[in-house]
């Protein structure tokens, strides 16, 4: 661990948005479903969301090569049991979703809570989550082509949150909880060092700001 290493790690931690997320509703293409969390890390997106496919399609892991060690992915059995939980919380769930209701995905201030949902590969979400969520967007064509693919419309959508958060300063404070922030911190830092104090549950020692050990205890 280096120091510059370490301030890179502690800028990425600061600019995580805490209140924008991604829900994957029944994305069962591995390369697409990795794709959208790259994305999300490079947007600053910490938690993704997902429903897996359970019919037709091998089981869909988790693995999003290098982003799986920088975003966490939170497991749902149903869109509705997500829904509830963030609107709940009172985020805006907006469903890229052709439907006569439909906007265009840049009139949206994504500068509020918000949940972005993107569904299968080929049929999009389904109606009951078309009728769950606040509010459908589209990103417009003008081709002959009808719809991007979903890990497109995926970062196309979420460079549009991430440039309006930038304009509102929302990158320049830490959102990230200070016990979250200690914990990633450090084990992103020393992820090694992390897996052996967590088999011994203990606390990891306190860094300084160079990311060096203050007071480690012997894991």
């Amino acid at each position: 661990m280096t120091p510059k290493r370490y301030k890179k790690i502690q800028n990425v931690l600061k600019n995580r948005q805490m209140d924008l997320t991604v829900i994957l509703d029944n994305i069962h293409k591995p390369h697409n479903f990795n794709a959208i969390v790259r994305t999300c890390d490079a947007v600053g997106i910490q938690d993704v969301q997902y429903i897996p496919v359970t019919e037709g399609y091998r089981q869909l892991n988790y693995y999003a090569k290098g982003s799986q060690k920088w975003v966490e992915a939170h497991k749902y059995e149903n869109f509705s049991s997500v829904a509830d939980k963030f609107q709940g919380k009172g985020y805006q769930l907006l469903a890229a979703h052709f439907s006569d209701s439909a906007i265009d995905y840049r009139e949206i201030d994504y500068t509020k809570p918000t949940a972005i949902v993107m569904g299968t590969e080929l049929d999009g979400i389904s109606d009951e989550t078309a009728a769950i969520v606040d509010q459908h967007i589209v990103v417009p064509m003008h081709g002959m082509v009808a719809s991007l693919n979903v890990s497109v419309a995926s970062a196309v959508i979420l460079f549009e949150a991430q440039k309006q958060r930038m304009v509102a300063g929302l990158y320049d404070k830490r959102s990230m909880p200070d016990e979250r922030y200690k914990k990633l911190r450090f084990e992103w830092s020393y992820p090694r060092i992390a897996r052996m104090y967590r088999e011994k549950s203990q606390p990891y020692p306190e860094l300084d700001e160079d990311g060096y050990f203050i007071n480690a205890i012997n894991p």
